[in-house]
């Protein structure tokens, strides 16, 4: 048997059950998993309506997005296939175009910490700020012990309550108490807020005060991923075109305004990925953002700089509460399979891909935007999605398609015209 890669030659040009049958092979998956992929939605409904009645309320259906595969992924050394939940245009193919890149260097180096979650006490009305505070520290073995004890099968696996920091807030008006957990390889929401809930009453004791909220938090700055990666200049396409990217780069690092499409765009890469392994991408998305803003102003999550032989150089980092076990992760069928798709084991190990993406993710569009314009790689699977809304079907829809890019007309009523032009449609 050849030895997996994720470096797939046309894979873009392959039929869907042609793909799918190559990522099978890849990830091993049994002939139940690859058919769940091609169900239509009625079939899918009919399988999946008890579970998906109770995961949120109210349910009339289910959302299905595309899920597509991004290739050439090389990261800590091990080749990967990347599972995208997504309906942007190109946001797949410039992904994997960026490992390609990547992989010339040896692709990606990703470092993820401990999987550490805030959860937060925030407490009012204390007659004494200083005593309270000298109070809680003295407690602290016992605050720990209590908060443990919410989650005994948490605490046996290495993980549970780990710390305790105290903030105070505004001019005395606030404490904040920060319960540290370390909760594996979960997301830790459930756990971390139960721990927060059972520590409160403790901390209104010792205080004098009143505990307020009791939540976790979703800048997640205890738990952070980092990723590199080398893009070898020849492979950009020269030196300029890597000094055209670092002008790029440096109107992000300048600008909040730009900064913010600038991450919107490392997002698009790791939402796809969140949202398909079944995670929670808006706590994703908060904690990035956060993070970006931390020091008081709006910054990009990436990195870019040229080494000793001119090739540039990119990092990106930020926070990654993500998990492979518990809520919706254990419950949907399809975020199973994309995680067997992914190989991954741990939730460190997820993050270390999460972040990986949206480094390769931020290369493409930074890369395009400084050489040809972000719409050129756009235009394409716009002017195709343009034809299917116009009427046109199988070989219609390329020859349309590559019409309307011609005349420089990408537009639903053009799409008519020629439908009804070519085929009498």
């Amino acid at each position: 048997m050849s030895e997996k890669t994720s470096r797939i030659p046309g894979f873009y040009k392959l039929g869907m059950e042609e793909r799918l049958k190559k990522v099978a092979e890849f990830s091993n998956l049994e002939k139940e998993e690859t058919e769940c992929f091609l169900k239509d939605g009625k079939l899918s409904l009919a399988i999946d309506k008890e579970i998906a009645d109770r995961m949120i309320e109210n349910v009339i259906g289910i959302y299905e997005l595309p899920i597509g595969i991004a290739t050439n992924f090389l990261i800590n050394g091990k080749d990967y296939l990347i599972p995208m939940a997504i309906e942007e245009t190109s946001v797949v193919a410039a992904a994997s175009n960026a490992a390609k890149i990547a992989r010339v260097r040896g692709g990606f180096k990703a470092e993820a910490s401990d999987q550490i979650m805030i959860g937060q006490i925030q407490l009012l009305h204390i007659p004494d700020i200083d005593k309270a505070i000298n109070r809680i520290l003295k407690s602290r073995e016992k605050l720990l012990e209590i908060a443990n004890n919410q989650d005994k099968v948490l605490v046996s696996l290495g993980g549970g309550a780990k710390d305790i920091e105290i903030r105070k807030i505004g001019n005395g008006e606030m404490l904040v108490v920060h319960l540290l957990v370390d909760v594996k390889d979960a997301m830790g929401a459930n756990a971390v807020n139960t721990m927060a809930e059972a520590v409160a009453p403790i901390l209104e004791e010792l205080t004098g005060g009143r505990a307020r909220l009791k939540i976790i938090s979703n800048l997640a700055d205890r738990r952070l991923v980092r990723a590199t990666a080398v893009f070898d200049k020849k492979a950009v396409g020269g030196e300029e075109v890597v000094d055209a990217f670092l002008e790029g780069y440096m109107f992000a690092a300048m600008d909040p305004y730009r900064a913010a499409t600038h991450n919107k765009g490392i997002m698009n890469g790791i939402d796809a990925v969140v949202i398909a392994t079944g995670n929670d991408w808006r706590a994703v998305e908060a904690g990035a953002h956060a993070y970006a803003a931390r020091d008081g102003r709006y910054r990009p999550l990436t990195r870019y700089w040229k080494d000793e032989e001119g090739n540039l150089v990119g990092e990106i980092e930020l926070p990654m509460a993500i998990g492979v076990v518990g809520g919706a992760v254990s419950l949907h069928r399809k975020a199973q399979i994309c995680r067997k798709i992914l190989g991954v084991k741990t939730a460190k190990e997820l993050a270390e891909v999460l972040a990986s993406v949206g480094l390769a993710q931020n290369f493409a569009a930074l890369l395009a935007l400084s050489t040809v314009g972000i719409q050129k790689g756009h235009m394409e699977l716009h002017a195709q999605n343009i034809a299917v809304m116009a009427g046109a079907k199988g070989d219609q829809i390329d020859e349309i398609a590559q019409r309307m890019i011609k005349e420089g007309k990408v537009r639903l009523d053009r799409a008519k015209e020629l439908l009804k032009e070519l085929y009498g449609n």
